[in-house]
């Protein structure tokens, strides 16, 4: 039993590495993407979202949809889906937008917030299993009986903290980066929500 414990005690500290560095990713690919759904500033998407509701209000639709075709930010591309399909109907059409908003835009953004919240947790367990296997392997060199040398203890017992210490400065760091990235979710799915009500709006109120 003790030679088990060392043995998955240097395979928990793997998992903590696995764990850390799964969730490093997830956080640098969640910030790449809102990087790239979002406006710089408020400013930016006014000027686009104006620019734009000029073309469609004077009938420029291909004006209009060329102007949205190559931006990459999440507004520019749905509001080019509802240009597209402008001759099916509005509710028709809001929905599709709405299916592609959640899909699309919104979908990989869940995805990779629910991985980083499951590294958060996983990190103090995995680190509080690598210490209960440290202080199990302790015990069983203290319970055969023979004379210990204390730096033998002391060194399974440092093992058990190393993984909870692991845990810990996995789960705590990623705390504050899922909480820095979900508010910056939160405001661009707000200046996003804004910016298309103004394209959808025109829609509804025109028979195009």
């Amino acid at each position: 039993m003790n030679e088990l414990a060392k043995i998955l005690d240097k395979a928990v500290y793997a998992f903590l590495a696995l764990n850390f560095f799964w969730g490093l990713y997830c956080v640098i690919m969640m910030w790449r993407r809102l990087r790239q759904l979002s406006f710089r500033n408020d400013k930016q998407q006014t000027e686009y979202v104006n620019g734009l509701m000029q073309h469609l209000q004077a009938g420029q639709f291909d004006a209009a949809a060329e102007m949205s075709a190559d931006d990459s930010r999440g507004l520019p591309q749905l509001a080019a889906v509802a240009i597209k399909y402008r001759g099916i109907g509005y509710d028709p059409m809001r929905q599709m937008v709405s299916e592609l908003l959640q899909r699309d835009v919104l979908g990989e953004l869940d995805y990779r917030s629910n991985w980083i919240a499951t590294v958060i947790k996983s990190g103090p367990l995995l680190g509080l299993f690598g210490t209960v296997l440290g202080m199990m392997a302790a015990f069983g060199r203290i319970g055969t009986g023979e004379k210990i040398n204390a730096t033998q203890i002391a060194d399974d017992i440092s093992i058990a903290l190393i993984c909870t210490a692991m845990g810990l400065l996995t789960a705590i760091p990623f705390n504050f980066l899922l909480a820095s990235l979900t508010i910056r979710s939160r405001r661009m799915q707000d200046a996003l929500g804004s910016g298309l009500v103004r394209v959808l709006d025109f829609f509804k109120g025109h028979k195009v």
